[in-house]
């Protein structure tokens, strides 16, 4: 092991494959909003728990404080550009997106993997970071699609040669 700077680190960072996340919530006005996360793992099935980061600095960390909701959406493979407009937080994220309303109404994207409806139980700091964890309150699955993935700082696709089950 050798000493390392900040883009050494980042680099070795991306070697660590990860699904790509859209996580979206309301403001004070509800006024839905989504964030792009790449930093998100599941962490228990009893309860049913998950965790994902978000800079300490962000605008939107006063809506995932605790006791508020979230939906967060395993993005498809064919939607890179909906990670890439939710990777920076603008007014009016949603014109030209397609999608819904839940009725806790939370923005739902259209088209996603997966939906997790989550509401925030505790908050951690870890370094720039909060360290988000919320309890699952509802899902939607849709195995039959392929999840996008962030590799090596590109969006990529799993190849799969041979469904394995571990």
């Amino acid at each position: 092991m050798t000493p390392f700077n900040s883009q050494e680190l980042r680099k070795g960072f991306s070697s660590f494959a990860t699904g790509v996340t859209v996580i979206t919530c309301l403001d004070a006005d509800q006024t839905p909003f989504g964030v792009t996360i790449s930093s998100f793992n599941t962490v228990s099935l009893e309860p049913p728990l998950v965790l994902w980061s978000l800079k300490q600095r962000s605008h939107l960390m006063p809506y995932f404080e605790v006791g508020h909701k979230q939906l967060i959406h395993v993005l498809e493979r064919s939607q890179e550009s909906i990670a890439m407009h939710f990777a920076t937080v603008k007014e009016n994220q949603f014109v030209n997106i397609p999608h819904t309303s839940t009725l806790s109404g939370l923005a739902h994207i259209d088209g996603c993997v997966a939906y997790y409806e989550c509401e925030t139980v505790s908050i951690h700091t870890g370094g720039d970071h909060n360290i988000i964890v919320a309890k699952v309150l509802g899902l939607k699955n849709h195995p039959e699609r392929e999840p996008l993935i962030f590799s090596r700082s590109q969006f990529v696709g799993l190849d799969v040669a041979e469904e394995k089950t571990i």
